[in-house]
């Protein structure tokens, strides 16, 4: 829930922005009946912030991540589609039981080195939730190690580091 002002009566609003639809750009007041101006946030850098009476809404995100394995001399690019549940990703090898093996010659990843579940949440979005899966050489996250037991949620962007090897979190 937001809080929006309606900027002709001003009365106080709360918006569930999960049930805006995309394409809307603006809904009525429910008192004075006068448009309120709607723009969904999607700003980069380098973009002007539409006026200061338009109420800003994040659309949900509909569909899962993706992983992107950076290359280097041990590891070519990859690219992993992430789908709802649990998935664990490490280094490739008939012993592995991770659903994602890495193509790799880099030994300091583990055969099973993290975990990533895929959770839908109230929204109808997706939400990732990334832990180490007690792996050997633990796992950077962002440039932090991840203690024993923590789980961190993904945004665009992330930088997970397993053994290595850098991967890319993409929404």
């Amino acid at each position: 829930m937001i809080s929006v002002k309606c900027p002709h009566c001003h009365v106080g609003l709360k918006v569930d922005e999960g049930k805006i639809p995309l394409d809307i750009t603006f809904f009525n007041c429910p008192k004075c009946k006068q448009p309120i101006p709607v723009s969904m946030l999607s700003l980069g850098k380098g973009q002007n912030m539409p006026e200061s009476d338009t109420v800003l809404i994040r659309p949900i995100k509909t569909t899962t991540g993706r992983l992107s394995v950076i290359a280097n001399d041990d590891t070519p690019e990859q690219v992993f589609s992430l789908y709802e549940g649990l998935i664990i990703i490490g280094r490739k090898s008939n012993a592995s039981k991770a659903q994602f093996g890495i193509v790799t010659a880099d030994k300091s990843m583990s055969r099973e080195h993290i975990r990533i579940e895929v959770k839908k949440d109230a929204k109808g979005g997706y939400k990732h939730y990334l832990s180490d899966n007690n792996s050997k050489n633990n796992t950077l996250y962002n440039s932090n190690y991840l203690k024993h037991g923590e789980i961190v949620v993904l945004s665009n962007n992330d930088e997970i580091v397993i053994g290595h090897t850098v991967l890319r979190f993409n929404e």
